[in-house]
């Protein structure tokens, strides 16, 4: 893993451990998506009047094989954050409707279901769950405590932004078919991470990032939606893909992939980001991601004395991982410590009245960068950081 650091451009005085939050694209990968740009700007009217369309195909005929779904289940968008909102926005929700999630969801998930709520009158529920997670079971059973009569949708994440835990969700989305009940699933930490089969997942939506741990350039996202709910979308930016004269045969992608004049080289930079990982074996990668992952949160474990959120067997989580800090932490102070003095970036956070760090393993990070953030964390837990 040590040779893949020299594919990225990180600044190499900073012990980058924050992947998670946007990513960072290996050098080949950047190449072909400047080329992207560089090809456009050569003939603007024939690159987007003409050969745009086909090349998006193209794109996401790969992206799909990589996913495990049907390219016309699939459209481009910049994020998860854009996709979710198609959703949302899309759904008939009003006055007795509840839209079911966790207290475990990224914030601005959180704010555009309270701005909808709020707009249309529907309920927007956060079923608080117990953490340490005890079981499978027992996440199950806590959160279907949720559902009622009303739930017309389930949102929750594949791998959640603030404690990274991969939730149980085949049995959820399994489950709420039973119930008649909309599943959305946030996946912007999965793909990449860990292996998906979308068509076979059974997800009514998936809204997934590229940018993130699959390495593609920034702007890179993507909409799933099975067939037997497409019809239930509509345009979040109404252009030239509604009522389309040169329709693709997919009213799905023609709605809302087309959004008038934009940079699309980030959209056909993805083929390029699932062969260099395909070229570096990202398999065996992922799996050494995780061995240094595991190790790095017992040791925190070990030096905070506090219990992980989550059991300390099953896939619980891969190469993104939390850990409990001491209540005593001054969150702001803590993060600007680990960076200002030992020039590390890793986020730590308030999360429901815990204090965690957050840590991202991508291919570039070695055993010596877990160690260098042991040690700053060592010295200044025990120097008190607002005892």
């Amino acid at each position: 893993m040590n040779n893949l650091k020299t594919y990225f451009q990180l600044d190499p005085s900073v012990t980058f451990l924050n992947h998670g939050s946007f990513g960072a694209t290996p050098k080949p990968v950047m190449e072909d998506y400047q080329r992207w740009q560089n090809e456009m700007e050569k003939q603007p009217v024939e690159f987007l009047g003409r050969r745009i369309a086909s090349l998006l195909a193209e794109s996401r005929a790969r992206l799909g094989n990589y996913l495990g779904a049907r390219a016309d289940n699939l459209v481009y968008t910049q994020n998860v954050t854009v996709s979710l909102n198609i959703i949302a926005r899309s759904l008939d929700l009003g006055a007795g409707d509840e839209v079911l999630t966790t207290n475990h969801e990224y914030g601005a998930v959180d704010r555009m279901w309270r701005f909808l709520a709020k707009e249309r009158g529907f309920n927007y529920i956060n079923q608080p769950l117990s953490t340490p997670i005890a079981s499978e079971e027992k996440f199950i059973e806590e959160f279907f405590a949720g559902v009622t009569p009303n739930t017309r949708a389930i949102c929750v994440s594949h791998i959640t932004s603030p404690t990274a835990i991969i939730f149980p969700i085949v049995e959820i989305i399994r489950r709420a078919r039973e119930r008649g009940i909309l599943t959305i699933v946030d996946g912007a930490h999965a793909p990449g991470q860990i292996p998906l089969h979308l068509d076979s997942l059974g997800a009514d939506f998936y809204g997934g990032n590229l940018h993130k741990w699959l390495c593609a350039p920034k702007g890179a996202g993507f909409l799933y939606a099975s067939p037997g709910v497409q019809r239930l979308l509509k345009p979040l930016v109404v252009s030239w893909g509604y009522e389309s004269e040169t329709p693709s045969g997919s009213e799905f992608i023609d709605h809302h992939e087309w959004w008038g004049t934009r940079d699309h080289a980030a959209f056909l930079a993805v083929p390029a980001a699932i062969e260099f990982q395909e070229k570096y074996n990202w398999d065996v990668v992922r799996d050494a991601c995780h061995e240094l992952a595991r190790d790095a949160q017992r040791r925190i474990c070990e030096l905070t004395g506090l219990a992980p959120l989550h059991p300390p067997t099953g896939n619980w989580f891969r190469q993104l991982f939390a850990a409990p800090l001491p209540s005593r932490v001054d969150v702001a102070e803590l993060k600007n410590q680990l960076y200002e003095e030992f020039r590390i970036e890793v986020p730590i956070l308030n999360w429901n009245g815990n204090k965690l760090i957050r840590i991202s393993v991508q291919g570039y990070n070695t055993e010596e960068d877990l160690d260098v953030l042991l040690r700053a964390l060592s010295s200044l837990l025990a120097r008190g950081n607002k005892t």
